[in-house]
């Protein structure tokens, strides 16, 4: 299959591993995995901050992106949650019911990383090799727009080597929500003090997540408290192996459209 990577901003210009993991995955699964240049943000920000119009020219870029790909794939349940959600509802707000139309059908080839491989691939061993306890936070937008459910804990229950504990009250949300943690910074610091106390009290030495947004947020916290936990995206647990090389920062994705 050929994968149009959609690669998110924050993965872009923040955390390159997750997408460099994405792309090693699908490549070991058999599958050609494709990196659109044109592509920039989804505009989810602007919408979610109450500026649909300023959106609208960004839901146009995304759609023209990856309107020629069969499949779409991105490390994040957020972004894909926009496109699903938001872009034909920016395009209609707008009157451009033909836009609104072409987002529809590029919103339903594009799939959040666990989605694509248990629902389109259906595979939940990757072959992936993993020694460490972990433990999983299910991100908003993951659990509460796309509904991955129990997706990405089959993925990880299937990894050797993996020590999966569960998180208590896994489903609260870390805080973060993008601009809710600027507007609101004390609510969201007490949102975030509770995930960390139920993520120490799992003795885990890796919160791994779908989102590198909520990683962001859940890993400062950790980082802060000196905690010796590491948080790590989905994606590069699932593209890790027994004879895998340490995935970079610095790394990218080489491959090109």
């Amino acid at each position: 299959m050929r994968v149009a990577l959609f690669v998110t901003c924050l993965a872009d210009t923040m955390f390159p591993t997750a997408a460099v993991a994405t792309v090693r995955l699908l490549e070991r699964l058999g599958h050609t995995v494709v990196f659109p240049e044109a592509q920039t943000c989804c505009g989810q920000m602007h919408v979610n901050t109450g500026y649909p119009a300023q959106a609208l020219p960004l839901v146009r870029r995304h759609v023209r992106t990856f309107a020629p790909y069969d499949v779409v794939v991105a490390p994040s349940g957020s972004c894909v949650g926009s496109v699903r959600h938001q872009h034909a509802t920016v395009a209609r707000r707008a009157g451009d019911e033909r836009l609104a139309a072409q987002a529809d059908e590029v919103a339903r080839r594009t799939f959040e990383l666990s989605e694509f491989l248990v629902d389109v691939l259906g595979v939940t061993d990757v072959g992936a090799y993993y020694p460490h306890r972990v433990t999983f936070h299910p991100t908003c937008h993951s659990l509460r727009m796309l509904r991955v459910g129990e997706r990405p804990l089959r993925l990880l229950r299937a990894v050797r080597g993996l020590d999966l504990v569960e998180l208590p009250q896994a489903e609260q949300c870390c805080g973060f929500g993008g601009t809710f943690a600027v507007k609101n910074a004390d609510t969201s610091t007490a949102m975030l003090a509770d995930k960390l106390r139920h993520v120490l009290a799992t003795g885990a030495d890796v919160c791994a997540a779908g989102d590198s947004s909520c990683l962001m947020h859940i890993g400062g916290g950790l980082s802060r408290l000196r905690a010796g936990v590491r948080t790590v995206h989905l994606a590069e647990i699932l593209a890790a192996t027994e004879s895998s090389e340490t995935v970079y920062a610095n790394r990218r994705p080489v491959v090109r459209s």
